[in-house]
């Protein structure tokens, strides 16, 4: 059954101003472009229901522009129960914004969200992989590690980084950065002290918002003098 014909059957299946029933829960919805330009990856989730037992669905469309006119796409979701969909058209550099609707499809009726948004503004890569540490001469630490695998073009969309370390029993993390290469020296640590160190990545034009924290590594032996 086609999606309009779908929600046209909920719609008038659903409403019924004198029922007395209480609004239904509404997805909380979020977008984020940690694929960035290849496509845009959208999830949401219910509030606990009073009768979780019965079946639930769901119809994710977009457009772009605010309009209510505006011509929808579906944004693609593996199956109708999936709380997650994709968004393969990215048209970058464009302040025209997405309108993402995601429709919950009850078996008492429907319930909706919409959320906005710009790509470049959403953007957040997923963390750095592959961090390995070092020991050089003297008292130097040297970082490596890779760009996430889910950044598609790290040559042509480079990522910028940022290190934390702390000694062990420590309360607080130093911060290093921004780093443009994937490798970085660290030259005030101090002898015989194992470190934890952990590195994020954002997009190099400052565009949304920095990963969160790649797994730590720690030094596996205790520095030297």
């Amino acid at each position: 059954m086609a999606p309009r014909l779908l929600l046209a059957l909920a719609l008038w299946a659903g409403y019924s101003p004198c029922s007395g029933r209480e609004a239904l829960p509404q997805p909380r919805v979020w977008c984020w472009a940690f694929r960035y330009p290849i496509a845009v990856d959208c999830f949401w989730t219910l509030p606990p229901a009073a009768n979780s037992t019965r079946s639930t669905s769901f119809i994710a469309t977009y457009r772009r522009g605010v309009a209510a006119h505006g011509e929808s796409q579906p944004c693609l979701q593996p199956t109708p129960e999936a709380t997650s969909c994709t968004i393969p058209d990215v048209h970058m550099f464009s302040m025209v914004p997405y309108m993402l609707n995601i429709t919950v499809v009850h078996p008492w009726g429907i319930s909706s969200s919409f959320v906005p948004f710009i790509p470049e503004h959403i953007i957040k890569p997923d963390p750095p992989e592959g961090v390995r540490l070092s020991l050089l001469h003297g008292q130097q630490l040297w970082v490596q590690w890779e760009p996430p695998k889910s950044w598609p073009f790290p040559e042509i969309f480079s990522l910028k980084y940022w290190i934390r370390y702390k000694r062990h029993g420590a309360a607080r993390f130093r911060k290093v950065g921004p780093i443009e290469g994937t490798s970085f020296t660290l030259r005030t640590v101090r002898p015989r002290v194992k470190y934890c160190i952990q590195v994020a990545a954002q997009d190099f034009t400052d565009y949304g918002e920095s990963s969160n924290w790649s797994l730590p590594a720690t030094t596996s032996v205790t520095l030297g003098k």
